[in-house]
């Protein structure tokens, strides 16, 4: 990827589902610089229909992290430290992702802001996490609010950041760091089936989003064919 100011998205067939519905969203998807296919059910339907783009593989949103946060650690030095800033989530998540950069990322030095919980952000709030982010001028910037709260508002302030990084929604990922979520075991990613874990973890919690969902997705993919048959 390009280096400098780059927005990068996933989609997967939640994000597909709510995309169809939320004109802005969409709009936050398809405009920014980058879009990763974080579900295999993305993957499959964009080789289905002949889609422009044919994804090889899905990509998770960890799979992003890691890769970034990587290739910025080898670049720094002792002398010539790098940022990497953190905003979402809440301040215990965040202490704990603190606390684990520090050790398996040594030579960057984290920044953490956590918004106000809360369904929408006021103008203040707004202007608040632009101020911090703008301050801190990290040298890579993660989003963390769920989608797709996170990336309409990265999409609809992206102007008043002035920064020079690649930014990253990345949601479930702060979790995952940080310990207080655990991602499926390498079987069930390998195969494509982290979905179907995670529903069979919490079942009350996740049947609406992948069963339901994934008919709906379905649902989706059929009509889109027909529409190009």
């Amino acid at each position: 990827m390009p280096k400098g100011k780059l927005l990068i998205n996933t989609i997967n067939a939640f994000s597909y589902n709510n995309a169809r519905k939320d004109a802005l969203f969409a709009e936050a998807l398809t405009k920014g610089d980058v879009l990763i296919p974080d579900g295999i059910s993305i993957v499959k339907a964009c080789r289905w229909l002949k889609a422009k783009s044919q994804p090889v593989e899905r990509i998770a949103g960890w799979d992003l992290f890691e890769y970034e946060m990587q290739q910025l650690h080898a670049i720094a030095t002792a002398s010539a430290r790098k940022r990497v800033m953190f905003m979402g989530s809440s301040e215990h998540v965040l202490e704990l992702i603190r606390k684990k950069a520090a050790e398996q990322y040594p030579l960057l030095d984290v920044i953490t802001y956590s918004p106000p919980y809360k369904a929408e952000f006021s103008d203040d709030d707004n202007r608040a996490i632009i101020s911090a982010i703008n301050q801190a001028q990290p040298d890579l910037l993660w989003i963390g609010m769920t989608a797709p709260k996170q990336e309409k508002w990265a999409y609809s302030h992206w102007a008043e950041l002035n920064i020079h990084c690649h930014v990253g929604t990345i949601g479930a990922v702060f979790d995952f760091f940080a310990g207080t979520y655990q991602r499926a075991p390498l079987w069930w990613q390998q195969h494509g089936l982290e979905w179907l874990y995670r529903l069979l973890k919490e079942p009350r919690r996740m049947w609406r989003r992948y069963i339901l969902g994934n008919a709906e997705f379905l649902m989706y993919v059929m009509k889109e064919k027909r529409s190009i048959a």
